[in-house]
């Protein structure tokens, strides 16, 4: 067994097992009590409709989508027969239909709300600090006013600091971040491949528990990752043995699955900017978009940052040095979009992965919402 190979299995193996129960030990929060400038606790606005509440089985899958014109431009008061919803290219029945708009003095209950998660892994200090400028632009920005519930997180080589709770107060906000250290760095980042695959499993460890901090929560979150992504670990030199691939095809249907039943929609947000948009390295990821439908298709670059963005249905921003213009298109999906719901296939087998694309009946309208979902029996 090659070196190679038994760091993977090491590497791999705890990623599945992070759940519920330990993430916490991992997860370090920010309660008010610990932050004497912590936000308040975020109360519903009554009045507004409410989405639809989780499904109690996973056989109903609810799906935010986001429908656009040539122009980007969000297309409002489309009806329910203009919606096609397409599993693995089979129409499916819509079992419910919900428009959401924000602009319209109506807003949803819960609100949707926005993450910010600032990672200091995969980022140089210098990289970082510019992140918390750009950040803080768009925290103070009309006073500290925020239309959207925001909240933080902040990712270190020390661990990861969650904030519990949300706010629109971003002057609250900005002061909470400024009592955020990015700490002293344990990884060593001139070790190549090993510290790249220390990062790897830090970030996959931090996205795990994320994931399961967010699941209770309701309502949809539209969670903006600033960072240039974790390394990809994969190439043509890379071989795995039969076991780590069904390990890493577990890791791969447990962040798909987790991800759609926190109603997490990923963004990310490149902090490097014009100085990356060039590099191959940016479009890389394009190679691994592709839905994995069984274990011995696994590859690492499948859990890319950016593979699982447009897999949940986000964007990839990565050329621009705009950081705070960049957050406001993220933000923006909040501001109109549709819900809708269907009834899984049974699957023949476990973790059986299905395509899923919704197509609108009106020329020069495209619809954007998660890629693929895994089906059980």
């Amino acid at each position: 067994m090659s070196p190679f190979l038994r760091w993977f299995l090491v590497l791999v193996l705890p990623l599945t097992a992070v759940s519920q129960q330990n993430a916490p030990s991992t997860t370090q929060s920010a309660t008010p009590s610990q932050q004497n400038t912590a936000p308040p606790q975020l109360q519903p606005r009554p009045g507004g409709p409410s989405l639809p509440p989780p499904s109690t089985t996973d056989r109903q899958i609810t799906l935010d989508v986001q429908v656009t014109d040539k122009s980007g431009v969000a297309v409002r008061r489309l009806q329910k027969q203009d919606f096609t919803l397409l599993d693995d290219k089979q129409s499916k029945n819509i079992l419910s239909f919900h428009a959401v708009d924000n602009t319209s003095g109506s807003p949803t209950d819960p609100p949707v709300e926005i993450v910010l998660v600032v990672d200091a892994v995969n980022a140089s200090f210098q990289t970082v600090n510019y992140e918390r400028n750009e950040l803080k632009k768009f925290l103070l920005q009309n006073g500290g006013k925020l239309a959207l519930p925001v909240s933080l997180i902040v990712f270190t080589d020390a661990g990861t600091k969650i904030q519990d709770g949300s706010s629109r107060d971003g002057n609250a906000l900005s002061a909470l971040y400024d009592q955020y250290e990015t700490g002293l760095r344990s990884i060593n980042r001139s070790q190549g491949f090993y510290g790249a695959a220390d990062r790897f499993d830090l970030s996959m460890k931090t996205l795990t528990s994320v994931i399961e901090y967010e699941k209770p929560r309701p309502g949809r979150k539209l969670m903006i990752w600033f960072s240039p992504g974790w390394p990809l670990l994969s190439g043509p030199n890379v071989e795995l043995s039969q076991k780590g691939q069904q390990q890493l095809f577990s890791t791969i249907v447990a962040a798909s699955t987790g991800l759609r039943q926190a109603r997490i929609t990923l963004y990310s947000v490149d902090p490097l900017g014009l100085s990356d948009a060039a590099s191959v390295r940016i479009s890389y990821y394009e190679e691994f978009l592709k839905g994995i439908t069984s274990s011995s298709r696994a590859l690492p670059g499948n859990l890319g940052l950016q593979v699982l963005v447009v897999q949940s249905g986000g964007r990839v921003f990565n050329s621009s040095n705009d950081l705070t213009t960049e957050i406001a298109h993220c933000v923006a999906d909040a501001d109109a979009f549709y819900v809708v719901s269907f009834e899984a296939a049974r699957a023949d087998q476990a973790n059986e992965y299905h395509s899923l694309a919704v197509t609108i009946d009106k020329p020069g309208i495209t619809a954007r919402t998660r890629t693929g979902y895994y089906a059980q029996p």
